[in-house]
């Protein structure tokens, strides 16, 4: 039995600028799973960097908070208990349009990989 807590996990900026905590990655955890699980954190006002996966594909599962999603041309409001799905290859962002922290499970498919994520630079 693998348990992790989400209150004992190191947090750390990540390449988008969330506050990102990872819960389960094969690498690090030593589990036998083809995904990895991480919990993130926007604060309010703040959005994270436009960025994409080249080759996994991503769900968002939102936990707390009020945010707008940017996948690709589309943007949609987003609120607890809703999931949503990043194809691979979409450039994606999310803002924080509440007043309390947005907090998210994600889930990357096939696991993530650094050099699989690619940040996009201001005014592209």
């Amino acid at each position: 039995m693998f348990i992790k807590d989400l209150a004992k996990c190191p947090e750390f900026t990540a390449l988008d600028n969330t506050h990102l905590c990872e819960l389960m990655h094969p690498s690090q955890d030593g589990v036998n799973i083809p995904y990895s699980i991480a919990f993130a954190e926007v604060m309010p006002g703040e959005s994270s960097l436009s960025h994409r996966l080249k080759t996994s594909s991503e769900v968002y599962f939102i936990l707390d908070g009020v945010g707008e999603m940017h996948i690709d041309e589309e943007q949609a409001q987003v609120s607890p208990g809703q999931a949503i799905f990043i194809p691979p290859g979409s450039w994606q962002f999310i803002r924080n349009i509440g007043s309390t922290d947005l907090r998210i499970l994600c889930v990357v498919y096939p696991k993530w990989q650094a050099e699989d994520e690619e940040i996009r630079e201001a005014g592209i």
